[in-house]
């Protein structure tokens, strides 16, 4: 998709490398049809492509931030109207359409947010997620046990220098996060540039 010519629209050169090897592994995850909510959906790159390569789906984006939801509409401007949502609000007010749902995805927020967003993604996403709906998370973290790329360390230094609260979170520490909210990591895929895609799933009642 070629990048659209209009005031609001953000440009992501990240969301643009890895939008298509994200599709391509949510496309072998994922059925053919659902509802999805995207989480800090960002520029909107994302959510455009998933939309043309998933037509089965009917996507929702979202974002706290007023610019990114401009970028959103110009990027996506058949989509439906992008949700204003702070994933640490106890109530996400989703719409009547979205309240139960196949997947919540969302790519590079867990480093660029404080610790109690992965709390509030993991949590909303217990409350919200169907029976056998997936939460997705892509991006970097750390692995106990396995080398981080120097690439990952340095971006983690760049990170917590220019805000505290930020870094790559380890994986044990989401983990035990997800297990507190009845989340099992079901699926570890390695992605392009050290990133991973994280599936989880609803704990066995």
């Amino acid at each position: 998709m070629p990048e659209p010519i209009h005031p609001d629209a953000l440009h992501s050169p990240a969301a643009e490398r890895n939008k298509q090897p994200i599709l391509q592994a949510l496309q072998s995850i994922l059925p053919a049809e659902g509802l999805a909510l995207e989480i800090a959906s960002g520029s909107g790159q994302h959510i455009a492509h998933f939309s043309a390569g998933m037509p089965g789906w009917r996507w929702l984006a979202s974002d706290p931030a007023a610019p990114a939801l401009a970028s959103i509409a110009a990027w996506w401007p058949g989509g439906s109207a992008p949700l204003q949502l702070d994933v640490q609000q106890d109530d996400w007010s989703l719409p009547a359409s979205h309240q139960q749902l196949d997947a919540i995805f969302s790519a590079n927020m867990l480093h660029i947010s404080p610790w109690a967003s992965c709390a509030g993604l993991l949590q909303g996403a217990a409350r919200h997620l169907a029976e056998h709906g997936r939460l997705i998370v892509y991006g970097p973290f750390i692995v106990p046990g396995e080398a981080l790329a120097a690439g990952n360390q340095a971006f983690d230094a760049d990170l917590r220098q220019r805000n505290e609260r930020w870094g790559l979170r380890s994986l044990d520490q989401v983990e035990r996060q997800a297990s507190a909210c009845a989340l099992l990591l079901e699926q570890r895929l390695a992605m392009p540039a050290n990133n991973l895609l994280l599936v989880f799933r609803r704990a066995a009642l």
